[in-house]
């Protein structure tokens, strides 16, 4: 199976079974040895293209706002329930935590409809998170939505509440 780090039967030129070299871990299954990786195929995680994609985005909708004046706080600050793309504060001092959403194509919906009643609700989680570890004034949550090809910026000041849901 493609990308599977599982164990492989240690091979080595005509013979097939060798002795693993010092960077291998072994393990033995049945009285023959096993050889898994020393850098299983699953640690390049969070280099996918989406993953890619996001962060151009995030970086392009971070932009946008340091250009109205803004200020970078943190960015994709994760909690165990949810993560936060960008915290900002803007120039009146308000926190804000910022959602970044980017859809190509309309199908079902632009951008900013992506974002589900769950979303927000794990929105709303980490940003209580971080308001426990930096207690804050005001705050809002806002979005910054990028539609189409080429992508288009639309941002969404105040976009929901955490008392809408």
């Amino acid at each position: 199976m493609p990308g599977n780090a599982g164990p492989r039967p240690a091979t080595s030129g005509a013979h097939p079974w060798r002795r693993a070299p010092a960077n291998e871990r072994t393990a033995s299954r049945g009285g023959r040895a096993w050889v898994t990786s020393a850098s299983p195929v699953t640690s390049n995680i969070g280099t996918t293209m989406s993953n890619q994609l996001g962060e151009s985005f995030e970086g392009r909708a971070q932009t946008l706002l340091e250009r109205r004046g803004w200020r970078l706080v943190a960015r994709n600050y994760r909690c165990r329930g949810g993560e936060i793309d960008l915290i900002m504060r803007d120039r009146a001092g308000v926190l804000v935590f910022v959602e970044v959403r980017a859809r190509s194509r309309s199908d079902f919906g632009g951008a900013a409809e992506s974002i589900t009643r769950t979303k927000r609700r794990r929105l709303a989680l980490a940003a209580r998170h971080y308001l426990l570890r930096r207690p804050a004034g005001r705050c809002r949550f806002d979005v910054v939505a990028f539609d189409g090809h080429p992508p288009v910026a639309r941002w969404l000041p105040d976009a929901f509440r955490t008392d809408d849901f």
